[in-house]
């Protein structure tokens, strides 16, 4: 008895913590796993780790309760995602990632929350397990370096390989296997520093029996089904380090454009070494051409010079490696500088006084750089008064200047500044300066009206200052009031003319610009500069951008736009309107909000209401949608089984959900609820009439039957109010059935039966000389919003996805309009073996009916036979309303030709006169009485005077056990 009274307590607690109080539940969590793990234990603390192979699929599931559904984040740190990794859906509940590499091992965290308590999270240490082939490496004892590589010394066997778990590490000799002790001239040890990663085979004092083939395998103990591997090394008397030769010059110098050639050739080593070429710390450039030790650059350009080098490793001792420098001829940068009177402090030119002209060009390589000058074209030697020097090209970039001493009104004209390389290759750079009586030093202005120059946000801005002078500078452009980059990224930008031109201007770049002289292309004197400032105007911006606001009919609120910032500031304007009418308008004082007021809401204000806030350059927006509609549903996903199934192909479900904010707006009055299997186009939907105030966290509950087994469906629940629906939730409802059924899906028929269920209606007809038709439908896709009151609410069988025949009596149908059915032809069966009929033989005819409504008008039904055509014969009939239920007709009939039954309805008074038939069987020999009438179940949710009355029961059992 205690055991019963335990569950009854533990089941009471259960109605009571689920159904008698709000459902709202604070998240929880678990990790599942799937794939191909190798193992999964549980460590201390409640860690879990999840061992898997490299190059397999990781797939992990989070499992979250609580109520509204969680959101779910997977991480690879406890409290953000700043360490997101690739291959996988952050925000599902399944983590795959295909391909799983050892990088990607560590701690995974599942995070769970809906706003309801602290977030859940739970963690999984990944493992992920690899074996790396393993490598032997050759080396002899230090110090000794005689021509007798391995005689008479002691060599070093180093066995390594990457691992997780560790490695284990065995030698063999031949076919012996060796271990510590085994053999005396044989040791086998760990270094300590390596921490057991590698196994040294220590061979002292080498004998001929340790010339021999070595093997060495690496085991991880066939974890995850890791197999072992092995490497071979062949020690020999003629086992020796690697030794290499270039056959090229160092360095290489190349002319843009040529071939250039690398060899380089093993010159000792056993076994055979490996060459490998590699470039700086980079790769290889891609058009190289590699063949052997050969390495062919075609077509080399001055970007791939570098040093090349040749490297060479058979395992025996240290790679040997030898290398080269590619030099590719190149003259760039040709600059020139005017100094005048160094000594004088002068920044003119003046006859009597020395001026200094000054040309700098950048060559690779620098040594082969020359320099000529000319004077008017002819070749000018060095003198007395025209001394020309050449700076030391090691310590800078190579320079040439010509001080021109003591300058006379004969020494104008143009100066040629002549830079080359000695060898040639590459066309020669040269640069003209002119001296004359009009060469002057540069001055700068800024245009009238240019600064401060006021533009607005997106506009293309052109920045300006006039330079003079002769020859004319270079302009430099930089920010005066902060260390920033330029536009470009750059810190100066160099300009021609003068003009500095930004494209897309933002606000970002409002601020002070210095334009400067360079003393390149110009005269070396102190730098002119002059400042522009730049205002950039644009739109306040606002918030909110955008708010939705739910409220219900009669009530007050306010909506308030704020600006946060804007250029110009100082008059600001607002307007406020809803849709396109106009509500208010005004402009800023002091504050930097405006607010609107609604006193009490009424249907016409409902709508996007807009604040445009406006300065010269434009205008922001604040936009408040104000809205009747409803919070969308929120699904509950921990129904306790809430999957059943009475029927060998078909299943129902019990959808539960809560309602967001409830009251928000206005009473929910329904529901609109769809359903269609995943993967289709079609939806079904019916509506679910809510009876009451929903309370908040109250827990909601619909049936749904005849799923077929065993297909997922998607669902989709909208509430609606008197203004309209609101906001659609959706989820999938998925059937995973543990066995296959046995039972036959398509039982045989001994006669014609049909349901309506396929768009072919069993070859059904429409009479088109009658006023309108009959419908195929089903309660899950009718529109009842306007006719609530009349017709089924599911097909006969109770599936509110079942299909059925009725007559839509909306307008524009009027009172006594006709719609009629027609039956597919009957042949009447012989009864003798000569094909005449002897006796009228006897059917049974039987439909399902549903009359329900005031305005009900007649059901009749006629037996139309071949040869009396025209002539139908009346044999049922029925009138006014029958109730919100199925009925069962069954009529004998006796037909001597071949034949068809009519259905006719016939529209009544009003639009609430909805006739509706189903299951329409036709069978040999007269009717049986038909079974008794029975109620569908109902498919509504329980009240919550329902569920209180259960929890009452339940307590008042347990007082009275406890008694």
């Amino acid at each position: 008895m205690d055991v019963v009274f335990a569950l009854l307590w533990l089941l009471a607690a259960f109605l009571k913590g689920i159904l008698c109080q709000g459902v709202y539940a604070p998240p929880a969590v678990r990790i599942i796993h799937s794939g191909h793990a190798c193992n999964v234990e549980d460590e201390r603390y409640s860690e879990r780790v999840y061992t898997i192979r490299e190059g397999e699929t990781l797939e992990l599931v989070c499992l979250v309760s609580g109520h509204p559904r969680p959101q779910i984040r997977w991480t690879k740190t406890a409290g953000s995602a700043s360490d997101r990794f690739q291959d996988s859906s952050v925000f599902n509940e399944t983590l795959r990632i295909s391909r799983i590499q050892r990088h990607q091992g560590g701690r995974y965290y599942c995070k769970a929350e809906n706003g309801l308590g602290s977030p859940a999270i739970k963690s999984i240490r990944v493992d992920v397990y690899y074996l790396d082939d393993p490598v032997v490496t050759v080396h002899q004892s230090v110090g000794e370096a005689k021509e007798q590589f391995y005689y008479e010394r002691t060599v070093f066997l180093r066995c390594a390989a990457n691992s997780n778990p560790p490695v284990r590490y065995s030698w063999r000799r031949g076919r012996e296997f060796l271990s510590q002790g085994s053999d005396k001239g044989v040791e086998i040890y760990e270094p300590f520093f390596t921490q057991g990663e590698t196994k040294i085979l220590k061979l002292k004092n080498l004998r001929p029996q340790d010339y021999a083939n070595y093997t060495c395998t690496a085991s991880v103990r066939n974890v995850c089904g890791i197999p072992d591997k092995s490497v071979l090394f062949q020690l020999s008397n003629r086992t020796a380090s690697p030794t290499i030769k270039l056959l090229v010059e160092d360095p290489i110098v190349a002319n843009p454009g040529q071939t250039v050639t690398l060899v380089c050739i093993t010159s000792g080593g056993e076994p055979t070494p490996v060459l490998t070429w590699v470039r700086n710390a980079e790769g290889l450039p891609k058009k190289s051409v590699l063949n052997g030790g050969t390495l062919t650059i075609p077509a080399i350009s001055t970007e791939e010079a570098g040093v090349y080098s040749c490297l060479a490793s058979n395992n025996v001792g240290n790679p040997a490696k030898k290398s080269t420098n590619i030099i590719v001829r190149a003259l760039r940068k040709g600059r020139f500088w005017i100094t005048p009177d160094p000594y004088h402090n002068d920044d003119n030119i003046q006859i009597g006084r020395e001026v200094k002209i000054s040309c700098q060009v950048e060559a690779t390589p620098a040594e082969e750089l020359m320099f000529s000058w000319l004077k008017n074209g002819r070749p000018l030697r060095s003198s007395e008064r025209m001394v020309i020097t050449q700076t030391d090209p090691d310590v800078a970039l190579g320079t040439t200047n010509l001080d021109i001493i003591d300058l006379k009104f004969t020494d104008f004209g143009t100066y040629t500044c002549v830079a080359s390389l000695r060898n040639g290759g590459i066309p020669e750079i040269s640069i003209d300066v002119n001296i004359s009586s009009t060469t002057v030093p540069p001055s700068l202005t800024v245009p009238r009206g240019k600064s401060p120059l006021v533009t607005q946000e997106g506009d293309t801005v052109e920045l300006q200052c006039l330079v003079s002078g002769k020859p004319k500078p270079i302009i430099l452009w930089s920010h005066a009031d902060k260390e920033a980059p330029m536009p470009d990224g750059s810190m100066q930008t160099e300009s021609y003319d003068g003009i500095l031109r930004i494209v897309n201007v933002s606000r970002e770049m409002t601020g002070t610009y210095r334009c400067q002289t360079s003393q390149y292309n110009g005269f070396n004197v102190k730098p002119r500069e002059a400042i522009v400032e730049l205002i950039v105007q644009y739109p306040p911006a606002v918030e909110p951008v955008y708010t939705e606001i739910r409220q219900g009919l009669g009530r007050a609120f306010s909506l308030s736009c704020r600006v946060l910032r804007a250029h110009p500031s100082r008059v600001l304007k607002y307007e406020w309107k809803l849709g396109t009418r106009l509500l208010t308008v005004g402009q800023f004082d002091t504050r930097d909000e405006t607010e609107y007021h609604v006193r009490a809401l009424n249907r016409e204000g409902y709508g996007a209401y807009t604040c445009d806030i406006t300065n010269e350059a434009g205008a922001g927006r604040c936009t408040f949608l104000v809205t009747g509609k409803a919070f969308g549903p929120e699904f509950y996903y921990d129904t306790y089984s809430a999957l059943w199934q009475n029927k060998p192909s078909v299943y129902g479900f019990k959808l539960q959900w809560t309602q967001m904010n409830p009251n928000a707006v206005d009473r929910i009055m329904a529901y609109r609820l769809g359903i269609k299997q995943t993967g289709q186009q079609r939806w079904w939907e019916q509506e679910i009439t809510m009876e009451g105030t929903i309370q908040k966290g109250e827990l909601l509950t619909y049936n749904l039957t005849e799923l077929v087994k065993p297909e997922a469906y998607q669902v989709r629940l909208t509430p609606i109010t008197r203004f309209g629906e609101g906001d659609s939730a959706e989820r999938i409802i998925r059937y995973s059935e543990a066995r296959r059924d046995t039972a036959p899906v398509n039982p045989h028929w001994s006669k014609f039966h049909c349901n309506f269920e396929e768009e072919a209606i069993c070859m059904f007809t429409q009479d088109k000389t009658e006023e309108f038709d009959w419908t195929r439908h089903s309660a899950a896709t009718r529109d009842t919003k306007y006719t609530p009151n009349t017709g089924p609410s599911s097909d006969r069988s109770g599936s509110k996805q079942g299909y059925y025949m009725y007559i839509e009596t909306s307008r524009p149908r009027q009172e006594g309009d006709k719609a009629r059915l027609l039956t597919p032809l009957f042949n009447v069966a012989p009864k003798n073996p000569y094909g005449n009929v002897a006796t009228n033989p006897t059917y049974c005819f039987s439909f399902y009916y549903h009359m329900y409504g005031k305005h009900i008008g007649s059901l009749n039904v006629y037996l139309r036979q071949k040869s009396q055509t025209g002539q139908d014969s009346s044999v049922w009939t029925l009138s006014g309303n029958q109730g919100d239920r199925w009925r069962q007709a069954r009529i004998d009939i006796h037909p001597t030709y071949s034949f068809q039954m009519v259905l006719e309805g016939v529209r009544g008074p009003g639009i609430e006169g909805d006739i509706a038939i189903d299951d329409v069987t036709i069978e040999e020999g007269e009717c049986r009485d038909p079974p008794p009438n029975s109620n569908l179940r109902s498919l509504a949710p329980p009240t919550a005077e329902h569920i209180w009355q259960l929890c009452l029961t339940l307590l008042l059992v347990l007082a009275g056990h406890r008694r």
